[in-house]
């Protein structure tokens, strides 16, 4: 066995790798601004980005509670990659074809995030390998099957249905009976593009306040206890901290999710288990896993631990509980058997943003100026970047600048949403629900029937998944 010690928390291992960042002052007193972003994560600073850059005049001030990076933009699995949390239900309620151009939007989007890194020079060790999820159980073997249908049906000619032979040829996961594969994808390292991004966002001009948490968001004004920013516009951009705002606590559920990281591996153990292609990788459980192989040659794996917290609390810098590590290791472990004895290094948790009906939003509310994008239910690499690009296209055209662009017309944006249940309801419902997943994935296993398991539908119907 490893004598590595694990480190548990400290924010994330990419930041162990990385430090964490220069202080940047908060907010000095009452100020005002064109545009005021509340959040430093992935969505704000594309927003600022974007924003600063069409319109280079603007005066924007970014806020952040902690520091630029700290929630899930600095602590998720490096996943940049096309998947958006409610295509389905947009096909659903809108039709096939405006969900049939999010996704096209959401296949770019991978390019668009890749080609403007390499322009602003922010090396956030991308390498673009796809994504290949597996399917370790017949149950698994037909939601793949259907999956990659589907995905098809959406215009995503380039993916590929693989056997148990060819998903062994890109990764040996021990037991796997198939996959899919997408071009749509690739690995990166959070922090890195995090700090690269505020560096850019900073040096077009925007301004950047951290250690500045905003208690409320009304029209026109973020509030803090250093004074309050005025702005016509006023964007939250909070994702699973948005339960700290007043009014907000019910919007989106904090869903919990954890990770750990092994110690380097030997090249004998990367010549065994092969992942030369450095796809992102993933399964078709119902309580899914997803991992990525880092430039410093560990896996970096993630699932779910304790997946809520009651009445909405978040943890402390990322600690974990020990039964999550183990049970994050149990996964390691039955992917990989010859891991069995290696170390791990790190372990951390994060939060993300979950909409009642598991559907992702962008929305600008022209009444009143302010505007929100999030809700991504852990696909937001890719997805903030879209939705920042839309926000910029809203608030474009609502000042007169721009009319609609294809963008403003996808089915997510203004996408309407209802409130979680108050506690303790919905805390009974997501442990149930999880409760239910990982039963459904045990039975699978077990009786190797070819069907999901209806204990697993049902959670789904009364969840609204």
């Amino acid at each position: 066995m490893s004598s590595t010690v694990t480190v548990n928390g400290g924010i994330s291992f990419w930041y162990a790798q990385e430090g964490t960042p220069a202080p940047r002052e908060p907010l000095p007193g009452d100020t005002t601004a064109d545009v005021c972003i509340v959040g430093g994560g992935y969505t704000g600073l594309w927003t600022a980005y974007y924003l600063k850059k069409a319109v280079p005049f603007l005066n924007i001030t970014v806020l952040e509670a902690k520091f630029c990076g700290y929630g899930a933009s600095g602590r998720n699995g490096g996943w940049l990659y096309n998947g958006i949390a409610g295509r389905d239900r947009h096909a659903r309620v809108h039709g096939h074809e405006p969900a049939a151009r999010l996704q096209q939007a959401m296949n770019h989007t991978v390019t668009e995030v890749i080609d403007t890194c390499a322009a602003e020079g922010i090396d956030a060790d991308i390498h673009r390998g796809g994504v290949l999820e597996v399917a370790l159980t017949p149950a698994q073997l037909t939601r793949l099957k259907e999956f990659h249908a589907r995905e098809l049906a959406f215009g995503e000619k380039e993916r590929e249905l693989l056997g148990a032979r060819e998903t062994a040829e890109r990764i040996r996961v021990s037991g796997a009976v198939g996959s899919s594969w997408t071009p749509h994808g690739a690995r990166l390292h959070p922090v890195k593009l995090a700090k690269g991004l505020a560096a850019a966002v900073e040096a077009l001009g925007v301004t950047i306040h951290e250690s500045t948490p905003v208690t409320e968001i009304r029209p026109k004004h973020a509030v803090t206890p250093y004074g309050t920013v005025r702005a016509p516009y006023v964007l939250r951009c909070t994702e699973g901290f948005t339960a700290s705002l007043a009014g907000q606590r019910r919007t989106w559920l904090p869903m919990n999710s954890s990770m750990i990281a092994t110690e380097p591996l030997s090249e004998e153990l990367w010549d065994d288990i092969g992942w030369n292609g450095l796809e992102t990788l993933g399964d078709m459980a119902h309580a899914y896993m997803y991992a990525q192989r880092t430039a410093d040659g560990r896996i970096a794996l993630g699932g779910r631990g304790v997946p809520y917290r009651y009445g909405s609390k978040t943890d402390n810098d990322g600690r974990t509980q020990p039964q999550t590590i183990d049970a994050l290791r149990e996964i390691l472990t039955r992917f990989f058997p010859q891991l069995a004895g290696i170390g791990i290094a790190h372990a951390w948790s994060g939060v993300l943003g979950v909409p009642r009906d598991w559907c992702a939003t962008v929305t600008l509310d022209r009444s009143t100026g302010l505007g929100w994008a999030g809700g991504y239910v852990g696909s937001g690499v890719a997805t903030a970047n879209l939705a920042a690009r839309t926000l910029r296209d809203l608030i474009q055209q609502d000042s007169g600048q721009a009319g609609p662009t294809d963008l403003t017309t996808l089915p997510w944006v203004n996408h309407k949403v209802r409130k979680w249940e108050p506690e303790p309801l919905r805390w009974l419902g997501v442990q149930a629900m999880y409760a239910a997943y990982r039963t459904a994935d045990r039975q699978e296993a077990t009786t190797h029937t070819p069907t999901t398991s209806p204990l697993a539908k049902a959670a789904n119907h009364l969840t609204g998944r």
